[in-house]
C-alpha cells in the first residue's frame, strides 16, 4: 500500500483568490515546489483534492477549470513533480444538492484510496479550512494539517494535528520517518 500527501488547492498550492480560474491570476505559494519534491522523495503520492463551487455557481466552466488545471500540472512537471491525480468537486449544495465528494465529505479522498491502493493511516492531508481537515478525519487520514491562508480559523478549537503558516513549513514541522 502507498501513502499520499493530499493537497487542497486554493490557499495551499496557490494564493487564495475567490473563484480562481484564470492563469494570469494564479500565484503559487512560496516553497510549494520544494515541499512537494521533499514528500515525493519520501515516497508519497501527491494528490490534489479541491472543491470548485465556482462551477456550480456559474462563475466559470469545467473547461475553464480544466485549462487552468492543465497549466498548473505542467508547472509541477517542469519542477520534476508528479501530481498523481487532481480530484475536484464541481458541486455546491445550494445549486446542485448534496454530494459525497464536496469536502468535508470524504468522497475525493476515498476515490483516491481505491484508485491508488492508499494506506490512509500513513497519509497526510494539508488544507486551509475546517472542511478540509474534517474531510481528512472523515476518511481516516492519519495526519491532518491546517495552513493559515487568511481564512478565519479557530486555532484553539481545531481537529488538525498542527497549524502552520505555509506549506513550506510542512517538512520542518512534520518530520517524515
Amino acid at each position: 500500500m502507498k501513502k499520499a500527501l493530499f493537497l487542497d488547492r486554493d490557499g495551499v498550492i496557490n494564493r487564495e483568490k475567490n473563484y480562481l480560474y484564470k492563469i494570469a491570476d494564479f500565484e503559487f505559494i512560496d516553497g510549494l515546489f520544494s515541499t512537494c519534491q521533499y514528500f515525493q522523495e519520501q515516497g508519497y503520492l501527491l494528490i490534489i483534492i479541491t472543491n470548485q463551487a465556482g462551477i456550480a455557481r456559474g462563475k466559470y466552466t469545467e473547461n475553464d477549470f480544466a485549462c487552468l488545471n492543465d497549466w498548473m500540472l505542467r508547472q509541477f512537471s517542469n519542477q520534476g513533480i508528479l501530481i498523481s491525480k487532481v480530484y475536484y468537486c464541481p458541486h455546491h449544495p445550494e445549486f446542485t444538492g448534496e454530494c459525497c465528494c464536496r469536502k468535508p465529505n470524504p468522497g475525493m479522498i476515498l476515490q483516491a484510496q481505491q484508485a491508488f491502493d492508499l494506506d490512509l493511516s500513513k497519509s497526510i492531508l494539508i488544507g486551509d479550512k475546517k472542511g478540509d481537515i474534517q474531510a481528512g478525519i472523515n476518511a481516516n487520514v492519519a495526519h491532518n494539517i491546517l495552513v493559515r491562508s487568511g481564512h478565519p480559523i479557530d486555532e484553539t478549537n481545531t481537529a488538525a494535528r498542527v497549524v502552520i503558516d505555509s506549506i513550506a513549513d510542512l517538512p520542518e514541522v512534520f518530520a517524515v520517518s
